[in-house]
């Protein structure tokens, strides 16, 4: 600032060539508040003009025009000031060396604004200069900021203080840098205009961690009490360094979410949630949430929230997971195969969490039990057994769903163990029973008579019936006599459908229960016979006590006729009624016995029709 000194004479030197009214002040001019001022001021007047009675000078405070009664700050030809500088102004120019410097001292912030110059040379060599000079007082340090702040990137902050009183000189420490990684700092003295500044330089680079950090500077004047202080708040810029969002879920269909997304960046971004690529919401904040009402399937997926700033992009994905029954499994249509043939059965369904497969074949258990989606059930070389429902269960924890198809196979017809030729009372009963897909047709043939029995010929009885894949034909041979020579029946079942025909003798067979009834009807007879004679011979015991000597009732007897007589016919009533007897108790056995073969006695085995009638006879000559 003392430099002016030095320049003060050229300057003279310069406006005496001049010769105009002009003044030199520094534009603009600052200090801190308590503290003094030093405005620098050199006039110039015109050459021709002599000082009448010497030079004053007034400096006014606001106005440079004495007719709207500006403040006077300070006046050479009088003390009278205005109230606001009593005491605190003061020229420590010299006017005749046309320097009009001001000094002002203990300033408040009240005694900011412009100051002019007004030169009294005597007489009307008055003027007041139109350029003047601002003053700032401050009441805490200038701190340069960059327009923008960028984390990453290197940064200097300029801390400011005046240092135009020429009594104190000001001091500058930086404050809160202890976090600051690895901070430097330069000073630099600044004469400008006339005017001294003092200021220091802090270099550091912030990251996004320092954003809204505090730093601060202090001017203070040693061995004085004055302290300046300035506090900063970091507006550090940084792209989004984290994106955070809802973890994984799992939501049950029907019900709803909210999923939350917080972006972590400076300025705050553009927060877009996306399904896959459809952009669901958008918003300006450092949060977003999304609602997702009345959830179906088709809303499972991934989820992410993007932040962007125009500093950088980050995004974070969460998955959605929307939990539901099996739907109804998708199968085979139901299907008609040929036996032997094979087929791949596919069972397909969605569900959440993944459902299970299970084949189930009429109610029983085939294949296996897998967890996929997709189920295939190989079925080779198919027989008849194969043929039925066929129902494919999908189950999860929250339900099942099933499906079923029919598989049906067609084979050709095979004759059953049941066919066969039995004698009934009315003659001989032969059956035919075939199974097959479709339904075998039934015939009978008879080669010693060449005659082909169906359903067109109801001499035999002929008779059909169908149950699901079985056939049953029936026909009854009358005359008993005419096939029985041998215990023989020469009778041909045929079976027929589509795949194939085949022909059958069949055998005359002896039913189990009637081979029983024959037998139990031998021992019973057996047991009846003994029974009788055991009895007889009881009787007989009897009657020999109850006559003595029977010799000598014998020779008695024939002495006397009549009384042999009567005597012989009462032991032969009372022989019959016993006998009589037997036979009910015979009978009765009869009776239960043919109860116990469960039949109604109509059909009798061929080979004991005779024996039969030999065991009545001989049960009458007893």
């Amino acid at each position: 600032m003392w430099c002016w000194e030095l320049l003060l004479p050229l300057l003279l030197i310069i406006k005496d060539v001049s010769g105009q009214w002009n003044v030199w002040i520094p534009r603009d001019i600052s200090a801190m508040t308590n503290s003094c001022v030093v405005i620098p001021c050199t006039f110039m007047y015109p050459s021709g003009v002599r000082p009448y009675r010497g030079i004053h000078g007034i400096w006014y405070f606001g106005q440079p025009y004495p007719q709207l009664f500006p403040p006077v700050v300070f006046k050479t030809r009088t003390e009278i000031v205005h109230e606001s500088y009593q005491g605190r102004t003061k020229l420590i120019g010299d006017l005749h060396q046309r320097n009009c410097t001001l000094l002002i001292s203990n300033i408040g912030t009240e005694h900011s604004g412009r100051y002019y110059f007004r030169a009294d040379l005597g007489g009307a060599n008055i003027y007041t200069y139109p350029d003047f000079s601002e003053l700032k007082v401050l009441d805490q340090p200038n701190i340069d900021i960059p327009e923008e702040i960028v984390a990453d990137e290197n940064l200097e902050l300029t801390c400011y203080a005046p240092d135009n009183c020429p009594e104190n000189s000001p001091e500058i420490q930086w404050m809160y840098t202890d976090y600051l990684p690895e901070p430097e700092y330069t000073s630099d003295y600044v004469e400008e205009s006339n005017t001294a500044v003092l200021s220091s330089t802090l270099t550091f680079t912030p990251r996004p961690m320092h954003n809204g950090q505090l730093l601060g500077c202090r001017v203070y004047y040693p061995n004085t009490t004055l302290v300046y202080e300035r506090l900063i708040s970091l507006d550090v810029k940084y792209a989004p360094r984290s994106v955070w969002v809802n973890v994984s879920a799992e939501v049950m269909e029907g019900s709803s979410v909210t999923l939350h997304c917080e972006v972590d960046s400076n300025p705050p971004p553009r927060i877009s949630w996306l399904f896959g690529d459809q952009e669901l919401l958008w918003d300006t904040a450092s949060n977003a949430s999304l609602s997702l009402e009345d959830l179906n399937p088709s809303q499972e997926g991934i989820y992410t929230c993007v932040g962007d700033n125009g500093y950088g992009v980050m995004n974070t994905s969460m998955y959605l997971a929307v939990l539901y029954p099996p739907s109804e499994p998708v199968v085979n249509g139901s299907l008609t195969i040929l036996e032997g043939s094979s087929i791949s059965l596919q069972c397909s369904t969605q569900g959440n969490p993944a459902p299970t497969l299970t084949w189930l074949k009429d109610g029983e258990l085939v294949g296996t039990i897998t967890a996929e989606e997709v189920s295939v059930l190989e079925l080779l070389e198919l027989t008849p057994q194969g043929d039925g429902q066929y129902r494919c269960l999908a189950e999860n924890e929250h339900g099942r769903a099933s499906s079923s198809l029919n598989i049906t196979v067609e084979y050709a017809p095979v004759l059953l163990d049941e066919s066969k030729c039995t004698v009934v009372r009315e003659g001989v009963q032969c059956v035919c029973m075939a199974t097959g897909n479709p339904e075998p047709t039934i015939e009978f043939y008879l080669p010693d008579k060449n005659i082909t029995i169906n359903d067109t010929d109801g001499r035999y009885n002929y008779y059909t019936h169908t149950d699901g894949h079985t056939s049953t034909g029936m026909i009854k041979l009358r005359e008993k006599g005419e096939h029985l020579g041998n215990g023989a029946v020469n009778v041909h079942c045929s079976i027929s459908n589509i795949y194939g025909s085949e022909s059958f003798h069949l055998e005359l067979q002896q039913e189990k229960k009637y081979m029983m009834a024959v037998i139990v009807g031998t021992i019973g007879g057996v047991a009846v016979i003994a029974f009788i004679i055991a009895a007889v011979r009881y009787v007989g015991h009897n009657n020999k006590k109850e006559n003595g000597n029977p010799g000598q009732d014998l020779v008695s007897k024939l002495e006397n006729p009549a009384l042999y007589y009567n005597t012989v016919k009462k032991d032969k009533q009372c022989l019959r009624k016993k006998v009589l007897k037997t036979e009910l108790l015979g009978s009765k056995f009869n009776s239960i016995l043919e109860e116990s073969t469960g039949e109604d006695g109509d059909y009798q085995p061929v080979g004991s029709m005779a024996d039969l009638e030999r065991q009545k006879l001989n049960y009458a000559a007893l």
